[in-house]
This record gives structure tokens, C-alpha cells and sequence, in this order.
């Protein structure tokens, strides 16, 4: 099954063209907006994804989300 489908699905919505990969159970997305260039990188505690590395809220500064990522990041991808 594909990591991160949810976000997938809402980038598709949106007619954002995007590229995925996944290296050792853990999904990532990268996709360009207005001429920018955006991440979301999930990476695992254990073997377990637990978390995303992104840019999206602020497309020059990469943080770290844990918890319900997904959801989080369509929140604010679905805002813009």
C-alpha cells in the first residue's frame, strides 16, 4: 500500500502535478506550486513512519510534524 495516500489524492484533486517514492516503509512526496518547490518526507521511529519532514507551511524552512501529519497537511495545502 502507498504511504501518504491521502495527501496524494487531495494533490491530485488540485491538478498538482507531483512525484512519490518509497525507501524502507516510509513514503515521500515532492511537488512544485506557483514555481516553488515542496516536501513532505515521512520518516519512522523504529519501523513504524511517525512523522513527516515538509516545507509547506513555510516553503524556505523544513520542520517536522508528528501525529495525524496527514490531515495537517491537507489542511493547509486544501487553504491555498
Amino acid at each position: 500500500m502507498k504511504r501518504l495516500s491521502k495527501i496524494q489524492k487531495m494533490l491530485k484533486g488540485k491538478n498538482i502535478s507531483y512525484t512519490y517514492s518509497e525507501e524502507d516503509g516510509c513514503g515521500s512526496v515532492d511537488f512544485l506550486h506557483r514555481g516553488l518547490p515542496y516536501h513532505i518526507w515521512e520518516y519512522a521511529d523504529e519501523t513504524t513512519p511517525c512523522g513527516v519532514e515538509t516545507n509547506v507551511f513555510h516553503a524556505g524552512r523544513t520542520e517536522e510534524i508528528e501525529g495525524d501529519y496527514e490531515d495537517i497537511l491537507i489542511n493547509e495545502i486544501k487553504s491555498w
